[in-house]
């Protein structure tokens, strides 16, 4: 597992997407195709900016795979990540993905996780865009996370430290407005990307970022888990890496 610690947030996405850009170009290079995992979230902002501005980028050849969503949310509403990654992200691009594969909140959840989990099978997925949660999470796999399933897409409780940490990102109005139950890509399946790309900015993230670099592997701090994959890149500014004992 990588570090990389930079100057400022802006830094720190513009570094993680040149990173995952250069994972992508030469996954094409080698293959002739790239599949990528994109995830949301504030801290997602920056580094998706850059990535849809990253040159010599074939996009039509990237099939691109949603990390996770709200159970009972339409597309339409505000907090919506199928939303916000169709305005962030795939709309923005100079190209038509291949394909880009959302979670579909509103279908029935074990048939959407059975449904996810048949195409992601047929795919490689040569850099997976994550973040660390408030709580640890990966995804939307808070503590205690299950690192021993083997669905590719499961159907998860949202503890209230994540459902808070969404109120405070503002993209819900009260507490009761988030949603309880999600669809999340699994542990098992995120570690199966040939390369992971982690952007953390920001001083909320601090002990969780902490707790994943120096504490031991634990579900109760689903991101340690990073600490097993060979190609984990994680991008740090001051704030979050401000508790590390090394910088």
């Amino acid at each position: 597992m990588e570090v990389i610690l930079c100057d400022t947030q802006q830094q720190v996405g513009e570094k993680a997407a040149a990173h995952g850009a250069a994972l992508i170009r030469q996954a094409i290079r080698k293959n002739g195709e790239a599949g990528i995992v994109v995830a949301t979230g504030a801290s997602q902002f920056a580094m998706l900016e850059a990535l849809v501005a990253a040159p010599g980028i074939d996009w039509t050849v990237v099939t691109g795979f949603h990390l996770d969503e709200y159970i009972g949310l339409p597309m339409s509403h505000p907090a919506s990540f199928r939303k916000y990654l169709r305005e962030r992200f795939v709309d923005r691009l100079p190209a038509r993905l291949a394909a880009f594969h959302y979670v579909s909140g509103d279908a029935d959840p074990h048939s959407e996780c059975r449904r996810l989990g048949q195409l992601i099978a047929q795919h490689a997925i040569d850099a997976a865009f994550i973040g660390i949660g408030e709580n640890g999470h990966l995804a939307f796999n808070d503590p205690p996370a299950d690192f021993d399933t083997t669905d590719a897409y499961i159907t998860v409780h949202l503890d209230e430290a994540c459902r808070r940490q969404q109120l405070g990102e503002g993209w819900f109005r009260t507490l009761d407005d988030v949603p309880t139950r999600a669809i999340s890509m699994s542990i098992r399946q995120i570690l199966k990307a040939k390369a992971i790309v982690c952007t953390v900015p920001d001083a909320r993230k601090a002990r969780p970022v902490q707790a994943t670099l120096e504490g031991p592997v634990t579900s109760m701090v689903p991101a340690s888990i990073l600490q097993k994959h060979p190609a984990a890149a994680i991008f740090l500014d001051p704030d979050s890496a401000s508790l590390l004992s090394h910088k």
